[in-house]
């Protein structure tokens, strides 16, 4: 079995030494992704909302590109800076994984890169 890379310029660029994604055998493994904009490498806006929602559409993209979708998402973990936006990353998440819900954790980590509020990666099955 022969790991191969997932690239899409539809979600921002790694911003180290790593990639977007990785395929081998039936398994994609996504790395976490924050709410930045793939066109400027920015993110999206100060708050947890805004940059949840753009993470998760990174997430999806590089999902895609991975020859997947979210329903094939099998796990998620999700960091956050202040647990206080718990419930509201929640309604924003529901809104992507209305009927399919995979495994997940969510933590709070005191920083996370770029000052961003949120980052997710996850893990999906080519069945």
């Amino acid at each position: 079995m022969k790991a191969r890379v997932i690239q899409t310029d539809q979600a921002p660029a790694a911003i180290g030494p790593y990639s977007q994604g990785i395929a081998i055998a039936s398994w994609l493994f996504v790395s976490g992704q924050l709410g930045m904009n793939p066109e400027t490498g920015e993110l999206t806006g100060p708050d947890c909302a805004s940059q949840a929602r753009q993470a998760l559409e990174n997430m999806q993209q590089i999902v895609q590109a991975g020859g997947c979708s979210l329903k094939d998402v099998t796990s998620v973990d999700v960091f956050l800076t202040d647990m206080t936006n718990f419930t509201e990353f929640n309604a924003i998440y529901a809104e992507y994984f209305a009927d399919h819900r995979p495994a997940r954790a969510v933590v709070e980590v005191r920083a996370l890169p770029k000052g961003a509020a949120v980052e997710i990666k996850c893990i999906a099955y080519r069945g």
